[in-house]
């Protein structure tokens, strides 16, 4: 009797973690939205180090010229290699953290497989940036930022568990999530991607904002 009913359970379980789209059917397995909690944790320390690092880039540097960098994290964060086009790469790795936290909740609020499927290539891309520039530190630069290296270890950690999440799902291929895209968001989703994004970006903006606004004194 126990047997028939567990059996029972693990069938009700499969199918409420069971969904549709236009194409066919897919489902997540049971230990996917558990891995989402952490996916999504781990996004916010990246994001929460970038900011501050950030930060770091508009209200401390430049430093005295008497300053000796030489071997310490300074040295990072005032090289040639921690800018982009003279945006720091702390305010870019902001942003890109920022953008997993709104396709993270995106996927909270429609569990979609598209955006699961969106979110490999983005977070690999993260893991080669964040490779090179572990690189640099080691070899080029010859010091380590530690903030640097969280937020390197932070990269990592989201493609693997990306990576784990595809694995332990049944989802379409991505040719046919494409097709669909319009069933990936609704109107109250967009609206909610939007504002998140819009206050976040302003929240790191403001740090640059400071910096040039002619207060008093400056």
């Amino acid at each position: 009797m126990n047997e028939i009913v567990h059996e029972r359970t693990l069938a009700f379980e499969r199918e409420a973690n069971q969904e549709t789209t236009d194409d066919r059917t897919y489902a997540y397995g049971s230990v996917v939205p558990k891995l989402f909690v952490v996916f999504t944790i781990v996004a916010a320390i990246g994001w929460a180090v970038s900011v501050f690092l950030s930060g770091v880039h508009f209200w401390v540097l430049p430093l005295p010229a008497a300053f000796d960098v030489t071997g310490t994290p300074w040295a990072v964060m005032t090289s040639d290699w921690a800018y982009v086009f003279g945006i720091p790469l702390a305010l870019l790795g902001a942003f890109y953290y920022l953008t997993v936290l709104i396709f993270a909740g995106m996927w909270y609020h429609s569990r979609h497989p598209l955006v699961l499927k969106v979110l490999t290539p983005m977070t690999a891309i993260g893991v080669m940036s964040s490779a090179f520039f572990v690189y640099l530190q080691l070899f080029v630069i010859g010091a380590i930022c530690p903030f640097c290296m969280v937020s390197a270890v932070a990269t990592t950690i989201l493609f693997s568990l990306e990576l784990i999440m595809l694995r332990k799902s049944d989802l379409p291929p991505l040719r046919e999530l494409l097709r669909n895209t319009r069933t990936a968001l609704d109107r109250k989703g967009l609206t909610w991607m939007f504002l998140m994004f819009t206050i976040a970006a302003l929240a790191v903006l403001s740090f640059w904002i400071v910096t040039i606004i002619p207060a008093p004194g400056v």
